[in-house]
């Protein structure tokens, strides 16, 4: 079946990320756009996916866990999950390298924890938009590892794009597949996502992959299987 994604979306703990982006409203709007699945893909976080998640399910959408990787080069990998859990992996393990710098609300933003009903239950201290400790040449095998596709992204990008910072995209990295919203020329599958830091700004029911189910497990499976067809060195 076509399912319709966006597999980009910051929400309001990303201090960069509108306070309107809240779970509940990129889930509806989402929804209003026409789209099945999105993926939720904050800086160096993932911990407004479980109420993301929750809300999809309520209301029929999809919602994988994800955060947007920042590496010690400044390059952006969106990294894609299945389970919450082992996002979760990957986040505890970059905590231990994540550069510590106090966040400073009135110049960056808010960086708000909600639950499923868009309630403030923390705010992240240390600000999210700073490199995580860990490289580019680690990257694809570290997300691997915890069960993950990390995907470079906006690599048409001169700003934290892979191929803006290193001037070439390098199959030796490992990656599998790309971000980007033209023909790159890279020979590997692409996605094409909206980045999203406002709501309208979520992208219309364009892009789709095929997918056996209209479920995490299905749309995980899909990528999964594009990598592993896709792969062209």
């Amino acid at each position: 079946m076509k399912l319709y994604y966006d597999l980009h979306i910051h929400s309001c703990l990303s201090p960069c990320g509108d306070e309107d982006s809240t779970p509940n409203n990129i889930v509806n709007m989402a929804l209003i756009k026409g789209l099945n699945v999105i993926a939720l893909s904050d800086h160096n976080t993932g911990k407004n996916c479980p109420a993301a998640i929750a809300v999809g399910k309520k209301n029929g959408l999809v919602v994988l866990p994800a955060m947007e990787l920042t590496t010690s080069e400044d390059i952006h990998i969106l990294c894609l999950f299945e389970k919450y859990e082992d996002l979760k992996k990957l986040e505890d393990h970059i905590q231990k390298t994540r550069l510590r710098i106090r966040n400073k609300p009135e110049i960056f933003g808010h960086q708000r924890i909600l639950n499923e009903n868009d309630e403030v239950i923390g705010e992240e201290e240390d600000l999210l938009i700073v490199s995580s400790g860990v490289s580019v040449q680690e990257a694809a095998a570290l997300v691997k590892g915890f069960g993950g596709i990390a995907v470079p992204a906006h690599i048409d990008k001169q700003s934290n794009g892979l191929i803006g910072v290193l001037g070439a995209f390098d199959y030796g990295l490992g990656f599998e597949m790309v971000e980007c919203t033209v023909d790159s020329g890279v020979e590997l599958p692409q996605i094409t996502d909206s980045d999203a830091h406002y709501l309208w700004d979520i992208s219309e029911a364009e892009h789709f992959i095929s997918a056996e189910s209209c479920s995490a497990h299905g749309v995980f499976a899909a990528l999964k299987k594009m990598c592993a067809e896709g792969k062209c060195r």
